[in-house]
């Protein structure tokens, strides 16, 4: 079977900064990353350097930073009152709001964000919310490991369910 909109794709790669090499994810083949191909829930130029493969094919190629995670945007970088991370005895977990460390947060509208810490004063923090990624041309390589026909459950519910997937 070939890769195609709704079928089930596992693969094992190697993800690296297609410019310094460097290696920034890698998968195994006892632990792939398991898919729904077709349905936007992973970088569409990723999905359509695999599509008509098969199982046992290889694959290689990059992708620019604009067709990934976008390029890093200063908007997405903001001054947080320190006071915000403060605990309910008014004093902030020194340990977890180190420079460079990940804090997951909420904005106002509930939305799920994780931001970067990049710098710490007295007063603010100062977060990163872009992709970690952003501003990364990405590199991959890999192998096909396995494609099969997605359920009509995994189609309804826009995910793979079982080895490798979602379990309800």
């Amino acid at each position: 079977m070939i890769i195609n909109d709704l079928t089930v794709v596992s693969v094992n790669y190697k993800l690296s900064n297609h410019f310094t090499g460097e290696k920034i994810e890698e998968t195994t083949t006892e632990n792939p990353m398991v898919f729904l191909f077709g349905v936007g829930s992973i970088i569409p130029d990723f999905e359509e350097n695999l599509r008509g493969k098969k199982a046992g094919d290889s694959f290689e190629f990059s992708i620019t930073s604009e067709k990934a995670y976008g390029e890093a945007n200063d908007d997405m970088i903001a001054m947080i009152p320190l006071n915000v991370f403060f605990d309910e005895e008014g004093k902030l977990d020194d340990a977890a709001f180190t420079v460079g460390a990940f804090v997951p947060m909420s904005d106002s509208e509930g939305n799920h964000l994780r931001g970067r810490i990049l710098e710490k004063t007295d007063e603010f923090i100062k977060m990163d919310f872009n992709h970690p990624l952003s501003g990364t041309d990405l590199h991959f390589s890999g192998e096909i490991l396995a494609v099969r026909e997605a359920s009509q459950e995994e189609i309804d519910h826009g995910h793979v369910h079982g080895e490798g997937g979602h379990h309800h």
